[in-house]
């Protein structure tokens, strides 16, 4: 999903011109940054969880090289699906599974 998707989606919803249904996705999304660094989880009932995970200290290695290479702790953004979320995503695969099997 892209911030363009997001904005074409809130003006078909609703009556605002295409410049509003950009800013009002912008604000959107930074208020969903905002809430995560203040929290650290910002949840979306039906759809999932956005939480903040430490990444601990690593030894990684440079594929091209082989070398080893130090990589410092840190921290990601995970996001958890909710059931009904998992189930849509499911039903979608199966359907789109019978879809292929039909065709081919």
């Amino acid at each position: 999903m892209s911030k363009k998707f997001l904005a074409d989606t809130i003006q078909k919803s609703i009556e605002i011109t295409g410049v509003g249904a950009t800013a009002l996705a912008g604000d959107i999304i930074e208020a969903i940054k905002a809430e995560i660094v203040q929290t650290g989880r910002f949840t979306i009932p039906e759809f999932g969880a956005f939480s903040v995970r430490e990444t601990p200290k690593r030894t990684a290695m440079n594929p091209r090289t082989g070398e080893k290479v130090a990589v410092k702790a840190g921290a990601t953004v995970r996001f958890k699906p909710s059931p009904a979320l998992r189930d849509a995503a499911h039903a979608a695969l199966k359907k789109s599974k019978r879809k292929a099997a039909k065709a081919g």
